[in-house]
């Protein structure tokens, strides 16, 4: 039985698979654990009715467990965790919380229309941070084996790369070599190619609205 999940379409392209990095994150989840799973995508812009009924607050992702809606990454990916123990993607937990800060640091910095605010220095202390876990760890977040954490963070770091480059013209420092690896290593996968917006406009896309704010 393949599971049902509820994703972001792409803006202006309904019919697409969108840019959300939490629903990407599940789908990772379900690709590198080969659970099969039906894809519903839903046009955030114009919710359709049906929807409205499942997730009163329009949120994705969702994906439907023993008939019952479930919303929110981190709960999906637990019960995934649960019901698919094979093969583990428990990360353990003293890594659990690395990379943590990089998606709220990276809107700060993106959002921010002053130069001289620190935005951009809490970024790049973060992704030092992350380099140097890497350099003592890696390749990945805890070592050799691909794990929940990294599929959280990939799809994070993917819109950090292209709507910083874009409305920053912003790139990941070429010194912090271990998390240049660290993202082409993901950005390769055949999961993350997979589940990826197709294109990077409908990333940018996404973004817009929050940087014109």
């Amino acid at each position: 039985m393949a599971l049902e999940i509820c994703v972001k379409a792409a803006a202006g392209a309904p019919d697409v698979l969108g840019d959300c990095p939490f629903c990407q994150r599940v789908l990772l989840t379900l690709e590198e654990k080969k659970i099969p799973y039906e894809l519903k995508l839903i046009n955030l812009s114009d919710k359709p009715q049906w929807f409205l009924e499942i997730s009163p607050e329009g949120k994705v992702p969702l994906v439907k467990f023993n008939d019952k809606w479930v919303p929110d990454s981190d709960v999906i990916v637990g019960i995934l965790e649960e019901k698919y123990p094979e093969p583990s993607l428990k990360t353990p937990p003293e890594f659990a919380s690395v990379g943590s800060k990089i998606f709220g640091s990276f809107i700060t910095f993106l959002k921010s229309k002053d130069a001289s605010d620190g935005s951009e220095e809490a970024l790049l202390n973060e992704l030092k941070a992350l380099d140097e876990h890497l350099k003592a760890h890696g390749p990945y977040i805890a070592g050799e084996k691909i794990t929940a954490a990294d599929l959280s963070l990939g799809p994070k770091l993917f819109h950090l790369e292209i709507a910083l480059g874009h409305f920053k013209k912003w790139t990941v420092p070429e010194n912090l070599t271990c998390v240049h690896n660290y993202m082409k290593s993901i950005f390769s996968r055949e999961s993350f190619v997979k589940t990826k917006a197709a294109k990077e406009e409908y990333v940018i896309a996404g973004w817009a609205p929050k940087v014109n704010a």
